[in-house]
């Protein structure tokens, strides 16, 4: 196992900095978070200030960790540690003779890249928490008041959950709340806590009807279900399109891996008031998964944003629930 690191760079437009592969070796001419080896006895950032000083010639300050990603390639296993680097010295530069380039995280999807480094573009996509809607029965017009109000409060990733409406009406309800979307006019959130750039309003539909929709509203993503993941075989949306999936263990966590998800739904971590007595993870039982999974975990089941410190703490990306989001 090789650990490696990558500094996530992000100039004052919010674009984010990537670096091209040599035209020669593993991953030739692909684009990539600029970075290296850790080497023995080195910490994570000390490994990144040192690989930053030498490919790109600055003096970086490197933050926290935004994700962590294990993979295994044909020629080996890797830990990719993404770590952001929130200010630094000097001009960037190709100081090996690579190509770099500033991109919009919208855009990442459009530079070929290291397939351990495509969670990482995910996740400067996601925020830090999914909004579910009440799941409404038949009853289109709550789905619609629901989603309308969770969208005003400010969710910023949204899921709707209606698995008994039918086709017609969640083409309405979809129809409602976004009438003139398209690829390149996308709902927008600026975000309240003062980042340097907006947030795409991602809006996935869970299971089945999703899938059925997809084509009819481009702006929408899919949510599988556990049954769904289990008969998807490939990737049913292209990116810069939204794929998640929900997921209880390990093997439900790789299948959502192979077959190029975005991010998953992991749980549930604790009691619910739905599923009374149903076996849990508990948070030892979460971080254990949260460690092998290479996609961003939105942890889910009996929590809400009070909780999302707790669950980056015990490896998550995020939080994600009904109830407590409810605005």
């Amino acid at each position: 196992m090789i650990d490696v690191v990558a500094g996530v760079l992000r100039d004052a437009a919010g674009r984010v900095l990537l670096a091209q592969r040599p035209r020669r070796g593993p991953h030739a001419g692909l684009w990539e978070f600029p970075g290296g080896k850790r080497e023995a006895g080195e910490s994570a950032a000390d490994a990144l200030s040192r690989e930053l000083h030498e490919e790109l010639g600055i003096d970086a300050v490197p933050g926290p960790v935004l994700w962590r990603v294990p993979w295994t390639y044909p020629h080996g296993a890797v830990v990719l540690e993404a770590i952001e680097v929130p200010a630094w010295r000097g001009t960037p530069h190709g100081r090996e003779g690579q190509a770099l380039v500033w991109v919009a995280p919208g855009d990442l999807h459009r530079w070929p890249m290291p397939a351990a480094d495509l969670p990482i573009a995910a996740a400067l996509r996601l925020p830090r928490a999914c909004a579910i809607t009440p799941d409404p029965g038949t009853d289109a017009a709550r789905l619609l008041a629901d989603a309308g109000a969770l969208l005003a409060h400010g969710a910023p990733l949204l899921q709707l959950r209606a698995k008994a409406l039918d086709a017609v009406a969640l083409d309405r309800v979809l129809s409602a709340l976004h009438p003139d979307a398209g690829m390149s006019d996308s709902l927008r959130w600026a975000p309240a806590d003062g980042d340097r750039s907006a947030v795409d309003v991602a809006v996935l539909v869970n299971g089945a009807a999703g899938l059925a929709l997809a084509d009819a509203h481009r702006w929408i993503g899919v949510h599988l279900t556990a049954a769904d993941l289990a008969r998807t075989t490939v990737r049913p949306l292209q990116r810069p399109r939204w794929v998640s999936a929900s997921c209880h263990d390990a093997a439900e966590l790789a299948r959502a891996a192979a077959i190029d998800c975005d991010f998953v739904l992991l749980g549930p971590v604790l009691p619910t008031a739905s599923h009374p007595g149903a076996p849990v993870l508990g948070w030892e039982g979460l971080a254990a998964l949260c460690r092998d999974c290479p996609l961003p975990v939105f942890a889910l089941g009996g929590l809400g944003p009070d909780e999302l410190e707790i669950a980056r703490a015990h490896g998550a990306f995020g939080v994600a629930g009904i109830r407590a989001f409810q605005p």
